[in-house]
């Protein structure tokens, strides 16, 4: 009880009398995201490392979001937009592993020889088999499954639901997703910003109390209006419609920007990576924009620009190969 009334007054203290519910987020509770702004974050434990983030949700509430033990507060500035959900969601890794399983056993080997048999040209085999055995290591680690010689495992029945248990475990229960840059730059030109697609259900929200609702129409407007300007988008009556591969159109403008920046500042030269390419270099650094986080990989000769996951900043300065593919990589 004492601990929860000192975070009720932490969260009235950042909210800084506005009118909101205060609520704390149970993870399992409630299976829906929260979508909102960050008014304010800290650390929750200092001997565990572990902190927390006051979000200002659509829903009219002020949400207490605990962070994993280890997790980054500076990737989650005041004023962005972030996503918060269970993290014991059922990957679609786990689900397919579980369906391709006979009888328990799931074989890399003869999976990855039918898939090259029935190969999409979207879709590497080899990139979804090597993603799958990624995931069964860790599970591996973790005690849910068993590695066997020949490229078998052995996959229990309940296997999306223990993974599911595992993740929640070991990601302190959610998943927080930066989804657009701080409000105040959210209609800049270089931002792709993540207003310019829906990011909360109007339907459920239209009916809301005042609040940041109020301010995300405001915005999605503005958002509007500058895509109208740079004629990626036109005003149909009360309809705004969207010029194709938007998304990827921002993505890619801005990811020239910061490219030509770097360029600028450190001399080597930016090698762009096209769809399917296969690029190596040594992980340096990431940058942080608004569509995500990039990690920088540096040949000696020019530096690419790749998709980051959490897994290679363990990997930070060696040597690493990214195959990107759809916006993804691998």
């Amino acid at each position: 009880m004492g601990e929860r009334v000192d975070i009720l007054r932490t969260m009235q203290r950042a909210m800084s009398g506005r009118q909101r519910e205060l609520a704390v987020l149970q993870p399992g509770a409630d299976d829906r995201a929260v979508i909102g702004r960050v008014v304010d974050k800290g650390l929750a434990d200092e001997l565990c490392d572990k902190g927390y983030l006051i979000v200002d949700g659509t829903d009219s509430k002020a949400h207490y979001v605990s962070l994993p033990p280890r997790a980054e507060l500076e990737q989650y500035p005041a004023g962005a937009v972030v996503e918060v959900k269970g993290a014991a969601d059922v990957r679609a890794a786990d689900r397919n592993m579980t369906a391709l399983a006979v009888d328990g056993v799931y074989c890399s080997d003869h999976l990855l020889a039918v898939g090259q048999g029935q190969a999409k040209p979207d879709r590497d085999p080899r990139e979804v088999v090597a993603a799958h055995v990624r995931r069964l290591e860790a599970l591996r680690r973790a005690g849910i499954v068993e590695r066997e010689a020949g490229g078998v495992w052995r996959v229990p029945d309940d296997l999306a639901e223990r993974s599911g248990q595992y993740d929640a475990q070991r990601l302190g229960g959610v998943a927080v997703n930066l989804k657009s840059p701080p409000a105040g730059r959210a209609a800049g030109p270089r931002d792709r910003c993540h207003l310019a697609r829906p990011a909360v259900d109007r339907r459920r929200q239209e009916g809301g109390r005042p609040g940041l609702w109020a301010e995300v129409k405001d915005a999605l407007r503005q958002r509007a209006d500058f895509l109208a300007e740079q004629g990626m988008a036109e005003h149909r009556g009360q309809r705004v419609a969207l010029a194709r591969d938007l998304l990827a159109t921002l993505r890619g403008r801005e990811l020239a920007q910061a490219a030509k920046d770097i360029a600028a500042e450190t001399g080597p030269e930016h090698r762009p990576v096209v769809d399917g390419q296969r690029v190596a270099g040594i992980y340096g650094r990431f940058v942080m924009l608004p569509s995500g986080r990039y990690a920088m990989l540096n040949d000696g000769m020019g530096f690419s620009l790749v998709p980051w996951k959490p897994v290679i900043e363990q990997r930070l300065g060696q040597q690493l190969a990214a195959t990107v593919r759809g916006g993804g990589v691998s």
